[in-house]
């Protein structure tokens, strides 16, 4: 039987990327079959301070259940790092992914560098420990918009030795590359070595 993990996230897109990636190996379920009727908070002033954050809320909320949280943001050189912890409300609350693009790509308008990193750090809570998985993925910002899969940043982040964007490419090949992609293997190597789920 496989082991349940809950998936502290509210964003879809995240979910189907991780069951893409490992839901053969564990059972992944949502808050949303937990009932949850409020936002998961995200106020930490870092990446892993949002994911523990994210984790320990829905692990104290659901009476300590097993759950593996992520936050994730774009890191552009040329504006200091930034949006950051910032980047699903880089535009304002509504985090509109168009938005938050058009911000970048108008910050970024008279600037020659592009570089930038994709950032995912992913906390798996369980029976009250944490345990932290990062995963990170560099290239560039493109001067416009390009495809139409993937979500967030991904029509305007060009990886290292690609000539597409994430949008241009499958989810399937995005998963062998991608910051979170790369968490998760992590997550998977130290599940396997500690064997920690066959000690429930």
């Amino acid at each position: 039987m496989k082991s349940v993990i809950y998936l502290a996230t509210q964003n879809q897109h995240k979910i189907d990327e991780i069951k893409d990636l490992l839901g053969d190996l564990f059972d992944f379920r949502t808050v949303f079959e937990l009932g949850l009727q409020t936002e998961i908070p995200e106020t930490g002033s870092t990446l892993q301070e949002n994911s523990m954050q994210k984790a320990e809320f829905i692990a104290r909320h659901f009476g300590g259940i097993s759950c593996l949280a992520d936050d994730s943001g774009l890191e552009v050189d040329a504006l200091g790092g930034a949006p950051g912890v910032y980047s699903a409300r880089y535009a304002g609350e509504s985090k509109s992914d168009a938005a938050n693009v058009a911000k970048l790509l108008q910050e970024l308008a008279t600037t020659a560098n592009r570089n930038a990193r994709f950032v995912t750090v992913l906390t798996l809570h369980h029976q009250g420990q944490f345990y932290v998985f990062e995963g990170e993925i560099h290239g560039q910002i493109t001067e416009e918009p390009r495809g139409s899969n993937g979500f967030g940043y991904d029509p305007v982040f060009m990886p290292e030795g690609k000539d597409l964007t994430f949008a241009e490419i499958s989810m399937a090949e995005k998963n062998q590359l991608a910051h979170r992609a790369r968490a998760l293997q992590k997550f998977k190597k130290f599940v396997d070595e500690s064997r920690i789920f066959q000690q429930d």
